[in-house]
């Protein structure tokens, strides 16, 4: 029998003043068996393309962007000069809070994935518990037993994989996954083409691999497979969002993802999301009255399919 032929694969990672965490990040990719490590700085000033242009590895590649266009814009960046530059079979994609576990990327490389469009990791916080918010899922419209779960009050956790699947063997077929420890093909970028920069934070991840799940690509969760992803966004006891202007892009950019998950059912679909997102409100103590605002904004802006609001704009609505 023929050897597999060996698959070159890129790691794309994205950043913007967070050089603490990212040291770690690139120090653990580089003694991985990776091909190709890409850095896209997002207009940092706290030193990181000072530091890093000084690696002395051929392997590295620095890109540096002017301004910061944030992580989906970092990532559509980074995909398009990698696939110009290097052409990978594949490539692995994180924040510069997340890296693979020792020993990640090799067992990627003895899976057999052909015909697959994307593997996603089993991502873990820093303390080994499962990191929810990376946590894959199957669109609930897509799938009748999720949409009922969802439907019969099971939450995110109707259509998001349960603990099980993490402690299984076997992968399990999904529809949507995060850009950490996230796997893509070639064929899925030719297929599905590059993230919407135009995001700016959140959503573009699970709009990208909808897309790409549309398109025909097959997308597998590898709990073998585990990333650490050493995240700070929410406050640990109300899953408030801080700084506070994340509000804006997570509600705006997930009323996207309904819409491009629910079809013709997101309008009916707005009459339980709706409420609940002004529920939270009570999470942000004597900041409700600046939460209700960032959020009226994005859904304004998402309503109206408005993607190019400057963020020095949202960011002048709150100090904080």
């Amino acid at each position: 029998m023929k050897p597999p032929t060996p698959q070159r694969i890129a790691a794309i990672v994205v950043t913007h003043n967070r050089l603490a965490q990212l040291e770690h990040t690139i120090e653990r990719l580089l003694t991985e068996p990776i091909d190709v490590v890409v850095l896209v700085d997002n207009g940092s000033t706290d030193g990181t393309v000072e530091r890093f242009e000084r690696i002395n590895d051929s392997r590295f590649h620095l890109i540096s962007l002017p301004t910061n266009r944030g992580g989906a814009g970092g990532f559509e960046e980074g995909l398009r000069q990698t696939k110009a530059l290097f052409d990978p079979d594949w490539c692995v994609l994180m924040d510069d809070d997340a890296r693979p576990e020792a020993g990640a990327v090799a067992r990627f490389r003895a899976m057999d994935c052909s015909g697959l469009g994307g593997v996603a990791a089993a991502v873990y916080t820093s303390d080994g518990s499962i990191c929810d918010m990376n946590r894959p899922s199957v669109n609930p419209f897509w799938h009748r037993k999720a949409f009922l779960r969802t439907l019969m009050g099971g939450g995110r956790m109707g259509f998001h994989l349960a603990d099980d699947a993490y402690a299984a063997q076997m992968s399990t077929p999904i529809d949507a996954a995060s850009f950490v420890g996230l796997f893509l093909s070639r064929s899925a970028i030719k297929a599905t083409g590059f993230p919407d920069g135009r995001l700016f934070i959140y959503g573009d991840d699970v709009l990208y691999t909808l897309a790409m799940r549309r398109a025909g690509q097959g997308l597998l969760f590898a709990p073998t497979i585990r990333f650490e992803h050493d995240f700070k966004t929410f406050n640990a006891g109300s899953r408030a969002f801080r700084p506070m202007w994340k509000i804006y892009y997570h509600y705006r950019n997930l009323l996207f993802v309904y819409r491009s998950a629910a079809g013709l059912l997101f309008w009916p679909a707005l009459l339980v999301i709706l409420p609940n997102w002004f529920l939270k409100a009570r999470y942000y103590g004597e900041d409700w009255s600046l939460y209700l605002k960032f959020l009226n904004f994005a859904l304004l802006d998402a309503m109206r399919g408005k993607l190019d609001r400057p963020h020095a704009e949202v960011l002048s609505w709150s100090p904080r």
